[in-house]
C-alpha cells in the first residue's frame, strides 16, 4: 500500500482486515514527516513515542478480536491550539510556550483516538488563529506543497499543507473567519466547517468565541464525512455544543442529488476575484447543471461586522498579555489586537444587532435554495511575504482580503465545505458549498457527486515542488 496517497478509509479498512498493521502505517507516517516536514514546516511537535504506543494498542485490539474503531490505524495531526494531553497548547504563540502541559485531550481529539485514529503531532498556525497566511514569526512560515515559495493559507496552514503533502491523511483545524476554508483552497484539499456549535470546542484555544468552529481536512469527501460522523455529539464541557442528535452523513453520500436545489452566489461573490476563481465556480455549476443565481443581501456589511466582532472579542481574551508582554506577540497579531481593544462598545453592539438581522435575511434565501456555490478565495496562493495584490484594478492588502468570501458565511455560523479545483500547470483554487444550519449532509452529498464526476479532487503533491525554495 502506498501510504503517501492512501485515504483514511483505505488505511482503516486495511488495518482492520489485517493486511497491514497500525504500527507499520504509523512508522511510515513518521518517516515521511521526518524526511519531508523541513520542506513545508507543517509540524511544531511530533509525538513519536506516544504515537507508536497508541498504534501498538490498536494492533493488540485487533489481535484479540475486538473492533478497534472505524479509523483504526489512521495517522492524524491537529492544529496546535487543540489540547493534547502531555503537551503545552501553543496556539501559535511564544507566550503560551511557558504554560503547563494539557492534562487531557480536546474532546474532538479524544473522539478521533477512540475511533482508532493515531495522533502523530501538532501543526503550525497563525498566532492565536489571527491570520490567513500561517507566516508565524515564532515558528516560521508553512510552505504550500504546490509551490514552496507560496503561503499555505491560514490560520490552519499546517493542517492543510500536511494533508496536501501526504504527511497524514487527516487533520483538524479551526475556522473563525475562514481559517479552514482558505488554506484548504490554497493547498488544494477538502476543508469542512460544520454549523456553529455542531462540534465540541472543549479543549480548544479560542480566538473569538461567538465565531469559532472546528473541523477536518482530508483528501476525499468520504474521509470528511467519516470524520464528521465520528466527531458529532453533545458535550457538557462546551456550553455552545448542540444537543441535536448526530446525523450520519457517510451512508448518504451516494444518494442522487437531483432533489437538491443549488444556486450560484451572485453580486458580492462575483466581485473582487480573479477570473480563475469565478471560473472554478462555473466549472462546478456546469458539472451539476446549475443555472440559478441568488443574492445573499448585505454580504459586504456582514464582513465588516465580522471584523468588528472578532477583533473586539479576540483582543479581550489577550488584554493582560498585551499589557504585560507586548514584545512577545507576533507584531502583526499584536497590532490587530491593539486595534481591536480600541473598538467602541457601541460598534460591537451595533455589529451584533446587524448580525441578527443578517441571519434572518439569509434564512429567507434558504427557503428557495438548499446549496449555494461561491469562490473560497479571490486568488490562488500568494507568495510568502507578499503584502499586496491587484484585484479589479485596485491594490489591496493580501492578509485581510483572503477571507473576502469566507467571512460573511462564518459570521452566522453556516456549514460550508471548500472543495478543491485542480488546474493543469496552475495553483489550485477552492469553491465553497454553503447550506443552511445543520444541513451538512446535503453539502457532502453534492461534494461526493462532484468528486465522482472528477470535478473536485485532492491528489497528494509529491514532486511538484522545488526543494531549493526553502
Amino acid at each position: 500500500m502506498n501510504f503517501d496517497s492512501a485515504n483514511a478509509i483505505t488505511i482503516s479498512t486495511a488495518v482492520r482486515e489485517g493486511k497491514v498493521s497500525a504500527v507499520e502505517v504509523t512508522k511510515a507516517a513518521l518517516a515521511r514527516i521526518a524526511t519531508q516536514n523541513h520542506l513545508f514546516n507543517c509540524f511544531t511537535t511530533i509525538t513519536a513515542e506516544t504515537t507508536l504506543t497508541d498504534a501498538a494498542l490498536i494492533d493488540r485490539e485487533i489481535a484479540q478480536g475486538n473492533h478497534p474503531g472505524v479509523l483504526a490505524g489512521v495517522p492524524f495531526a491537529v492544529k496546535n491550539l487543540f489540547d493534547i494531553a502531555g503537551l503545552t497548547t501553543l496556539a501559535g504563540s511564544k507566550i503560551n510556550a511557558v504554560n503547563p502541559e494539557a492534562t487531557q485531550d480536546a474532546t474532538v481529539v479524544a473522539k478521533l483516538k477512540q475511533a482508532g485514529a493515531v495522533l502523530v503531532g501538532a501543526l503550525n498556525m497563525d498566532e492565536y488563529a489571527y491570520g490567513f497566511v500561517t507566516e508565524n514569526s515564532h515558528y516560521g512560515a508553512t510552505h504550500n506543497p504546490h509551490d514552496l515559495q507560496r503561503v499555505a493559507g491560514g490560520s490552519s496552514g499546517g493542517s492543510a499543507a500536511a494533508v496536501a503533502a501526504g504527511l497524514v491523511p487527516l487533520t483538524l483545524g479551526s475556522d473563525t473567519n475562514g481559517s479552514i476554508r482558505v488554506p484548504a483552497a490554497l493547498c488544494g484539499v477538502f476543508g469542512f466547517k460544520p454549523t456553529y456549535g455542531r462540534l465540541s470546542r472543549a479543549g480548544v484555544a479560542l480566538f473569538s468565541s461567538s465565531f469559532d468552529h472546528v473541523g477536518p481536512f482530508a483528501r476525499s469527501v468520504q474521509d470528511i464525512a467519516m470524520v464528521f460522523d465520528v466527531l458529532q455529539g453533545e458535550d457538557d464541557r462546551d456550553p455552545i455544543c448542540t444537543k441535536r442528535p448526530p446525523e450520519l452523513c457517510l451512508p448518504q453520500l451516494k444518494q442522487d442529488i437531483s432533489d437538491i436545489r443549488i444556486a450560484i452566489a451572485a453580486d458580492y461573490f462575483t466581485k473582487g476575484a480573479e477570473p480563475a476563481a469565478l471560473a472554478a465556480v462555473q466549472k462546478v455549476a456546469d458539472a451539476i447543471e446549475v443555472t440559478q443565481y441568488v443574492i445573499i443581501p448585505e454580504a459586504h456589511r456582514a464582513r465588516a461586522a465580522a471584523f468588528v466582532i472578532t477583533a473586539s472579542e479576540g483582543a479581550n481574551l489577550h488584554l493582560d498579555k498585551l499589557r504585560s508582554r507586548p514584545e512577545d506577540f507576533d507584531p502583526a497579531t499584536r497590532d490587530r489586537f491593539l486595534a481591536g481593544a480600541l473598538i467602541p462598545s457601541s460598534w460591537y453592539l451595533q455589529a451584533q444587532r446587524f448580525r441578527r438581522w443578517y441571519r434572518d435575511r439569509v434564512r429567507e434565501v434558504f427557503q428557495n435554495v438548499d446549496i449555494i456555490l461561491a469562490p473560497t478565495t479571490p486568488i490562488s496562493a500568494p507568495l510568502i511575504g507578499q503584502q499586496t495584490m491587484i484585484l479589479d484594478g485596485e491594490e489591496i492588502l493580501v492578509r485581510p482580503h483572503l477571507g473576502l468570501f469566507t467571512q460573511p458565511l462564518s459570521f452566522i455560523g453556516l456549514p460550508v465545505l471548500s472543495v478543491p479545483i485542480q488546474r493543469p500547470n496552475a495553483l489550485p483554487l477552492g469553491v465553497q458549498l454553503i447550506a443552511a444550519p445543520y444541513n451538512e449532509a446535503l453539502i457532502l452529498r453534492v461534494a461526493a457527486a462532484l468528486e465522482a464526476k472528477g470535478i473536485v479532487s485532492a491528489p497528494v503533491i509529491l514532486n511538484a515542488f522545488n526543494s531549493e525554495a526553502v
